[in-house]
């Protein structure tokens, strides 16, 4: 029996893969990020009002491949890695960095397209640890910055992320189950939603205006809300290739690791290159 259905497994994979396209590391990806979700692909900084901080992120997601058939159905496999520099300013155009968070990770999505709307998921994978610099220690004194020393911050989760999109506007909602976490008293469960909005271009047809919201349920020793709200322009077509220059509010848990348990309230400026 068991043989059997293997057998039918492998007879249904063939069939559709001879009735499909398969494009080997295609131009683009199948789902683009979501915009803003924190733990997305971002190559850009991001530059703090009430602080003298700055982010800076560098990170890319590369699809594999990607099957596709004639009813507009696409699968993907690809990978991540990305890096969360947490920058701190001082003068001669110094900027130690005080903390980093590492992902990496592989991925898959479903995408179905209609004529003004489609749906899907994306599905991860992923490993991230958070460790504090060199510009975390103080070393005239020979100690860690705010007496605040290393922890050890590790997690390997995986989320689903399924989707709606009509026209420009986009919903999603995720849940992430993490299966091994460092410090032991964070939370294995977490709940998401959120969207992102492309308006219609204003210049020509490669400024796009763009609003987006996210909501992150995360839990410490009860659920607390992490809220990101942007606003910007997008030089480029609205999911593809392109640069961002945007406003964003950020409220909720420090999203680096190593401040973990801080909470935060922000306005900041960012720029981003989308890949």
């Amino acid at each position: 029996m068991k043989n059997k259905f293997i057998l039918l497994v492998i007879i249904i994979t063939s069939n559709l893969l001879a009735q499909s396209t398969v494009n080997f590391f295609p131009s683009k990806l199948n789902v683009h990020p979501f915009t803003a979700n924190f733990l997305e692909p971002k190559l850009g900084f991001l530059f703090h009002f009430s602080k003298n901080d700055l982010r800076l992120d560098i990170g890319n997601s590369l699809d594999i491949l990607h099957i596709e058939n004639a009813e507009q159905e696409i699968i993907s496999i690809g990978a991540d890695l990305f890096t969360y520099s947490l920058l701190r300013g001082e003068e001669k155009f110094h900027f130690p960095v005080d903390a980093i968070d590492y992902l990496f990770g592989l991925n898959a999505s479903y995408k179905r397209i209609k004529e003004n709307y489609e749906y899907g998921f994306r599905f991860r994978l992923s490993h991230i640890s958070a460790h504090f610099v060199d510009g975390h220690y103080d070393g005239p004194n020979q100690q860690w910055r705010g007496m605040v020393n290393p922890i050890v911050y590790s997690r390997e989760f995986i989320e689903l992320m399924p989707f709606y999109t009509f026209n420009s506007f986009r919903v999603y909602a995720g849940i992430t189950f993490i299966f091994h976490i460092d410090p032991a008293e964070l939370g294995k469960t977490d709940f998401q939603i959120g969207c992102d909005y492309f308006l219609n271009e204003i210049f020509s047809n490669s400024c796009v205006p763009f609003f987006a919201y996210d909501l992150k349920l995360n839990k410490i020793d009860k659920y607390a809300a992490n809220n990101t709200l942007m606003a910007g322009l997008k030089f480029g077509k609205p999911f593809s290739k392109g640069f961002k220059l945007y406003f964003q509010y950020y409220s909720g848990k420090n999203f680096h690791g190593e401040y973990y348990y801080e909470n935060k309230k922000y306005f900041s400026f960012g720029l981003n290159l989308d890949l």
